[in-house]
């Protein structure tokens, strides 16, 4: 091998020889680079072309994916936003709505309960006046009794004279007890 790499770099009249230019050398290597350009171009280039156009194609897609993943992503937050903001008005207005009713049945509880006391009190009082003018009937019938009893005493001692009856009048009035 070593002979050959002499014969082809030694200068002379070797037919083999790189540095002296050679017309049928030229053509055979000209015809061997086309040859090679063709049969590159077709079993190299242009898959590596094909799978580049495929690839930059998937990342086109992927970046339209993208795009759009992100508009919805947009779209379900304004959404998910919007149901937020509805739900706050609605717990809000559901609160609201149960001051207002525990409002209501506090003043409802508090009127019935002031009729009730209103209702007693008045009960109260005619009970109070019934006894009272029970007391007082029962009064009058014991003076009344009292009365007769005295007269019925005054009226069964046969006195002589005014100052005795007076005297005696007194004396059953003092052992009468008047309380």
């Amino acid at each position: 091998m070593n002979t050959f790499l002499t014969v082809m770099l030694e200068a002379g009249d070797n037919p083999f020889s790189l540095v002296t230019p050679n017309p049928g050398l030229s053509i055979w290597a000209l015809i061997i680079f086309v040859i090679l350009i063709v049969v590159l171009g077709k079993f190299g280039f242009k898959p590596i072309a094909s799978a580049l156009k495929e690839r930059e194609q998937n990342i086109a897609d992927s970046l339209a994916q993208a795009e759009k993943a992100r508009a919805e992503m947009a779209l379900l937050t304004a959404k998910n936003e919007e149901l937020l903001n509805q739900a706050k008005e609605e717990r809000n207005k559901i609160l609201s709505e149960a001051r207002d009713a525990a409002e209501k049945i506090k003043a409802d509880l508090v009127e019935k309960a002031h009729a009730e006391s209103v209702k007693k009190m008045s009960d109260a009082f005619r009970e109070i006046d019934t006894q009272k003018k029970a007391a007082i009937v029962e009064i009058k019938n014991v003076v009344g009794q009292m009365a007769l009893q005295i007269a019925e005493k005054v009226v069964r001692k046969e006195l002589q004279s005014d100052a005795a009856q007076k005297e005696f009048v007194d004396k059953l009035v003092k052992e009468t007890n008047l309380n």
